[in-house]
């Protein structure tokens, strides 16, 4: 029985790997996901490990293979998915993977170098026939008369003037639309007079030769006179670098240049095309090989990176290497040695050693269990062989040992339910709506049910990840919430009537001699028990409706809720410390079991018990008649804490106040019986027989620290649990503001039925995206938050360190869950 309720065992095993078949076996390993290698080479530098060159052969091709997969993206082209399983490739492989790799990397540099080329050349082409087709007017005909000064001088000299012999020389390029103004302005200020620079913008945009998205480009042509002017202009044009053409004079000259370029650009574009269909075939390629290679390259890296962990027999024949794995797994693990070294006719050998370290903890879980066991290993996974909260205990066919490690569904699988149950329950405690729940439940079954569907797998936003990966808690939630609901009676804060109600109105009008008068001047009227006939009994399931109806029902809900949260806390607090015995049990520590649960549980129902214990007999044995002069368990339960007796208080039994004095003495006198502490557990470690020195007066001190805050503890943690009351009212009283404050206003506005009808459109709407975000959203992680607490301060803190540290396979399976 003990091993459903705590993490499996786990030996460390020695692997005596023969060097010609250390690799293939470690393959195998990496497939089966069975143990985890323990680094013997800790003290080694990383650098001088003996497959440090293997490793470092599979990060370069790695690197090729992001520089291969990057040109796939830019390509806008996707990889397929690897089809099946691909094992790790024989090292003999590594060499043709990496030439193979090389040479179309290199072949897809080459070919992209080339298209770069010819699209840069293109890109010069059509920016100079850009700057010939474009109209800049005659140039010697112009004069600039705007500038930064503004002035209106000719800036052409008069032809009989002294320049008159001068030649004019032209500048025509291209240069980006934003660097246009102010590559003007600086013209103008360092050629003032001397040049006359016409810009126009191209009709159409030019694809970018680097980016590829299309841009917009500004021409110009420059005239000018003087070689000290056409120095500047050229130096200034660099500086903005600026694409420069020659640019003839004549007009017929230009247009043949034109036709020229046209046919050169139309023959560059084919020789272009050919180039991109060329590319096409070797990303193809590509896509072909990248997939599987990188699944197989992973594998190999991992696989000398486990080997670097091994280390090397004197006689350098074999390696050795130390594993932790769980015990039922060592069949599967001699199995898969043996098929691993097969072929280079060496068995490989493994067995068990002594071990004083802690070994890890392991616990199997599948889709429905992680989320559960994620809660507790939030709060510390537990220690090995510890009592676990969350422990799901699964049988394995030999052919799947592995899966369940990973996540999968396999295998038949036994649970102890302790906080797969508990925890969506004491989230419905104070959840507890059926029309809430019942939203959760679908929502939570929605993603249950599209679980494999790549699209939903694949989604990167991180709030959908975070539900779809407590998509079976979220499913529990809401199911326990619907429970709740109908005890509580409430369904979007209204009542319903399943069954007929145990109130009769018409009995206590026959009886009561309600006249005409005294209902005319009573708005509010008292149904009485006491009157035959007007309470016919108990509501078979839940709430009785007629409490929606009640003025007094705020109250009614408080009495019973609080009362309900005390009874779960203390069942809950005790459920704990009941769990500790197994642990006591399991290490040999039964003294444990006299000198410390015991008095635990002395204390705890000696007191708390107590009170779960008047709070339900005041509920069996008194009646409605009685009800006035019930006395009150709160003050008697002060009364037992103060050794006193209150006149006005009456017992609730016959010698009620004696017995409550025996409790607390006993109670008292259990705590200090206590002699170590739950956090110093050990952890049953195999071979380790030392016993730590006995000093009496650090134990004496230790002890009596812990006596104190198991004391103080059991009050604190029992006033905790009445948070389950008050988030409980609160939710409630929130969905009734909601209902009041929108649906009922809505429901009041019109009479007509196409008035109603326009009105409760928006009105629902409101209504539902509310309920959503308020109710479901914010009420429900709040009271996910406050279950959350209960269970690891309240409960778990009762027989659960959590000091361990989880087992982490060598597997090459990818978790997705």
């Amino acid at each position: 029985m003990g091993s459903m309720f705590r993490s499996e065992e786990v030996a460390l095993v020695q692997l005596l790997l023969p060097t010609a078949a250390a690799y293939t076996c470690v393959s195998q390993l990496g497939e089966l996901g069975l143990v985890e290698f323990r680094d013997l080479n800790a003290s080694v530098s990383a650098f001088q490990r003996r497959f440090v060159v293997d490793v470092r052969r599979c990060e370069e091709l790695e690197k090729t293979f992001t520089f291969l997969q990057e040109e796939v993206q830019r390509a806008g082209l996707t990889l397929p998915p690897p089809e099946g399983t691909l094992p790790a490739p024989p090292p003999r492989e590594l060499l043709r993977i990496q030439e193979e790799t090389d040479r179309l990397a290199q072949e897809l540099r080459n070919v992209r170098g080339n298209q770069q080329a010819l699209r840069a050349q293109l890109h010069q082409l059509q920016l100079h026939s850009a700057v010939l087709s474009q109209s800049h007017g005659p140039p010697m005909a112009a004069a600039h008369t705007e500038g930064p000064s503004s002035e209106r001088t000719p800036l052409l000299p008069d032809a009989r003037g002294p320049h008159a012999d001068l030649k004019v020389n032209f500048v025509a390029g291209a240069v980006e639309p934003y660097k246009a103004a102010a590559l003007e302005r600086l013209l103008w200020r360092a050629c003032r007079g001397f040049l006359i620079a016409s810009f126009r913008e191209t009709e159409g945009q030019l694809e970018d030769p680097v980016t590829g998205e299309p841009a917009t480009w500004m021409t110009f042509v420059i005239s000018y006179w003087g070689e000290q002017i056409g120095q500047k202009i050229r130096k200034i044009t660099d500086c903005f670098h600026c694409h420069v053409f020659p640019y003839l004079e004549q007009e017929e000259a230009r247009h043949a240049v034109l036709q020229q370029l046209q046919q050169q650009s139309q023959e560059l574009q084919e020789v272009l095309g050919e180039a991109e269909r060329f590319l096409s075939q070797v990303l193809g390629r590509v896509q072909q090989l990248l997939p599987p290679g990188q699944v197989q390259i992973r594998k190999m890296k991992a696989v000398y990176l486990a080997l670097n962990q091994c280390s090397v027999s004197t006689t350098h024949k074999c390696l050795i290497a130390e594993v932790w794995c769980a015990t039922r797994d060592l069949p599967t693990l001699q199995q898969a040695l043996q098929d691993g070294s097969s072929e280079a006719g060496v068995s490989a050998v493994a067995h068990r050693i002594p071990s004083r370290d802690m070994p890890p903890t392991l616990i199997r879980t599948n889709r429905f269990t992680a989320s559960f066991q994620g809660i507790v290993d939030a709060y510390g996974v537990g220690r090995y062989r510890e009592v676990n909260p969350g422990e799901s205990h699964c049988i394995l066919t030999r052919d799947q040992p592995s899966q369940l490690l990973s996540g999968s569904q396999g295998g038949l699988c036994l649970r102890a339910p302790y906080t797969i149950i508990t925890f969506p329950f004491l989230f419905a405690v104070m959840f507890g709506d059926v029309g809430h729940g019942l939203l959760m439940f679908l929502f939570a079954l929605a993603m249950v049910l599209t679980e494999n569907r790549p699209a939903v797998k694949a989604a990167q936003n991180e709030i959908w990840q975070t539900f779809f990966g407590g998509r079976y808690l979220l499913l529990l939630m809401g199911l326990f919430s619907i429970y709740t609901g109908f005890i509580y009676n409430e369904c979007f804060s209204r009542a319903t009537t399943i069954f007929p109600s145990g109130w009769s109105v018409a009995a206590m009008a026959n009886q009561s001699g309600w006249s005409d008068e005294y209902l005319s001047q009573h708005p509010m009227l008292t149904l009485n028990p006491n009157i035959t006939g007007v309470f016919l009994g108990p509501y078979p399931f839940g709430i009785d409706p007629i409490w929606s109806l009640a003025t007094n029902h705020l109250s009614f809900l408080n009495s019973f809720k609080m009362k309900m949260s005390v009874i779960l806390g203390v069942t809950h607090m005790a459920f704990g410390v009941f769990l500790s015995i197994f642990n006591h049990m399991h290490f040999g520590q039964a003294h444990r079991l006299l000198l410390e649960t015991l008095p635990e549980l002395i204390f705890l129902l000696g007191l708390f018990g107590y009170l779960v214990f008047l709070i339900v007999y005041k509920w069996l044995q008194v009646s409605a008649a009685s009800a006035s002069t019930a006395p009150s368990i709160l003050i008697h339960f002060i009364n037992m804490f103060l050794f006193a007796q209150s006149p006005t208080n009456q017992p609730l039994f016959h010698g009620q106040d004696k017995d409550s004095d025996k409790l607390l003495a006993s109670s008292d006198a259990s705590t200090s019986e206590n002699t170590w502490s739950p956090d110093e557990e050990k952890a049953g470690i195999p071979g380790d027989d030392e016993e730590a020195e006995f000093v009496p007066s650090e134990v004496f001190m230790h002890q009596a620290i812990h006596t104190i805050e198991f004391c103080l503890g059991c009050i604190s943690n029992t006033a905790s649990y009445l948070r389950l009351w008050a988030l409980s009212l609160a939710h409630a009283q929130l969905s009734e503001v909601l209902w009041a404050m929108v649906m009922r206003i809505g429901l009041g506005m019109g009479r007509e039925m196409g008035v109603a009808a326009v009105v409760l459109v928006p009105v629902f709407a409101a209504f539902a995206v509310l309920t959503v975000a308020i109710l479901l959203v914010m009420e429900g992680l709040s009271a996910f938050l406050h279950a959350l607490r209960l269970h690891w301060v309240e409960f778990q803190n009762k027989f659960y360190s959590g000091t361990g540290y989880k087992l982490s396979p060598f597997t090459f399976t990818v978790d997705n869950e």
